[in-house]
């Protein structure tokens, strides 16, 4: 059953871990995810961009394959399917659609409209026992289009967003989408301590977490961080085992291009990432 990722979220906070957010971007990667969860008994959030939902068919059938897969695979720990970087509409489809967990990113939108709307998802989030994350500052890089320089967030502005009583807070501190230029200056561990010491216990959400060196991950864990997500570079190792299989010419061999033996080992290249990052994250046996 999918749970509100608000009690992983402080459970990690007071721990000082943090649970890892793996976008899904497809069936095999949610599997992926799941089974190494359960294997490594780690509380876990499913991240879907708009983009990806709609890719799969929109957010009931999202819904639909992870409630059937938690069914299926018989997984006991904890799980929720968080919408990332959501629109207000996307957000309200989401709730609809059964998400236990959204992202309302006012991040681009004057910080009265952002106030504005955060505040009636709050509302409407707290109704239906849902945990709301919202974000402060761009994050850099690109995702679905959105292009970001990677800024930082002003601590005041965060306090007025974590006051308005959401599960977490996304505050830009440097962070960056994709894979890291050349020349990025690295987190802002100023800006980082800044937005702490305004929020208080506010759990907090690094996103970008591909390519961030171990040191710079444990130190932002210890400052506060509660949640980082992980996408690109799950993409990453999947297309490379999937390159290597096929230009070994497997997929050429017996019934090697079924899908089932063609995406296995990007499959089980996914599982090897979301391992190396829930044992960096601190997250394994926190179930």
């Amino acid at each position: 059953m999918l749970v509100s990722a608000k009690e992983m979220l402080n459970k990690a906070r007071d721990g000082k871990y943090a649970v890892g957010q793996f976008n899904i971007n497809n069936l095999e990667w949610t599997k992926s995810v799941l089974l190494t969860a359960q294997e490594l008994q780690s509380p876990v959030i499913l991240g879907v961009s708009e983009g990806a939902g709609k890719y799969m068919c929109g957010y009931k059938t999202v819904v639909g394959m992870v409630n059937g897969m938690l069914e299926e695979l018989k997984i006991t720990v904890p799980v929720a399917l968080h919408l990332d970087h959501g629109s207000y509409e996307g957000a309200m489809k989401c709730i609809e659609a059964g998400f236990s967990s959204v992202m309302f990113d006012g991040s681009h939108y004057p910080i009265a409209e952002n106030i504005e709307k955060t505040t009636e998802l709050v509302k409407i989030c707290n109704d239906k026992g849902l945990s709301i994350e919202a974000e402060v500052g761009s994050i850099g890089g690109e995702e679905d289009g959105v292009v970001g320089m990677g800024e930082c967030a002003d601590p005041n502005e965060c306090k007025q967003i974590a006051d308005l009583g959401v599960t977490m807070l996304a505050a830009g501190i440097g962070n960056i989408h994709g894979k890291y230029p050349e020349n990025w200056a690295g987190l802002s561990f100023d800006t980082l301590a800044a937005v702490k010491e305004k929020v208080g216990d506010m759990p907090l959400v690094l996103h970008g977490g591909t390519g961030i060196p171990e040191e710079m991950i444990k130190k932002a864990i210890s400052l506060g961080v509660a949640k980082i997500n992980v996408n690109t570079e799950c993409q990453l190792s999947f297309a490379d085992a999937t390159r290597k299989y096929i230009e070994a010419g497997k997929d050429l061999e017996g019934k090697g291009f079924d899908p089932r033996k063609l995406l296995a080992p990007g499959a089980e290249a996914i599982k090897a990432t979301v391992k190396e990052k829930m044992e960096l994250f601190g997250s394994v046996g926190k179930a």
